[in-house]
């Protein structure tokens, strides 16, 4: 059983405005097999691989949904979606994220992050270093910063907590394709790379995970023109050799 599908479905069911009488039936495949990291890779530089869970059911079942109209004009926003049928799809998933795949919060949100893991040895500015110099080798434009760290120890007096710095990277050419097909993209927008240390000591980088492959065979259903298509999938790949590059430490 794979989670990554199951999320994939999720996502595509979140797009949807209305539900249709008539299910379709999802069937969800097999994990793929992990492969060995080639020698000199860094071997954090891989996904973990999924969990194994106890139930293994053969169908779900999905709502379909007609597929809206597209906007007349580029940048429209669609109606505002209610928090009740936002209750409701939510309270519809629930049940088979916690009981079918046994996942909590911690869990579900483990599947949403694209996350590398340093080489041993490496400091948080060599990592910090690395992704910069990454960034601007291709052409990502770096445009904000958090050190929410800070704050913790400064306001709220945590001085145990760990060092946290997130960083606002974006290409105006993809972000401009994305808001004309749907203005409401813009609350995931600029695209977020997180350099963190986590409770072991040991330093992360992560970025949100809209890989594309998971709308792979929809993308006509989603309204997602080939020019979009091609400009995500470059931007995709360029944030991940940036975090890879961090974590390896690559200058």
């Amino acid at each position: 059983m794979n989670p990554t599908r199951f999320l994939s479905a999720l996502l595509l069911c979140l797009a949807l405005p209305a539900w249709a009488e008539q299910p379709v039936y999802y069937t969800p495949t097999l994990p793929p097999v992990a492969v060995p990291s080639p020698a000199g890779v860094n071997p954090f530089l891989q996904y973990a691989p999924p969990p194994t869970f106890g139930v293994n059911p053969l169908l779900f079942l999905v709502p379909a949904a007609p597929q809206p109209a597209a906007p007349a004009k580029p940048y429209t926003m669609r109606r505002a979606v209610t928090q009740q049928e936002k209750i409701q799809l939510m309270q519809m998933a629930l049940p088979m994220m916690t009981s079918i795949f046994r996942m909590g919060m911690a869990d579900s949100m483990n599947y949403f992050a694209r996350k590398y893991k340093a080489k041993p040895g490496l400091t948080f500015q060599d990592v910090k270093d690395s992704l910069f110099l990454r960034a601007n080798q291709r052409n990502v434009k770096f445009v904000g910063e958090n050190m929410m760290w800070k704050d913790f120890h400064a306001v709220l007096n945590d001085k145990e907590a760990p060092r946290i710095e997130v960083f606002s990277f974006c290409d105006i050419a993809v972000a401009k394709e994305l808001l004309k097909l749907s203005p409401e993209f813009v609350v995931f927008l600029p695209c977020r790379v997180v350099v963190m240390e986590d409770g072991n000591k040991d330093i992360w980088v992560l970025m949100l995970d809209w890989s594309l492959d998971w709308v792979k065979g929809f993308e006509n259903q989603l309204g997602i023109s080939p020019e979009l298509l091609k400009g995500a999938i470059d931007l995709n790949e360029r944030m991940d050799d940036m975090l890879r590059a961090a974590a390896n430490g690559e200058l």
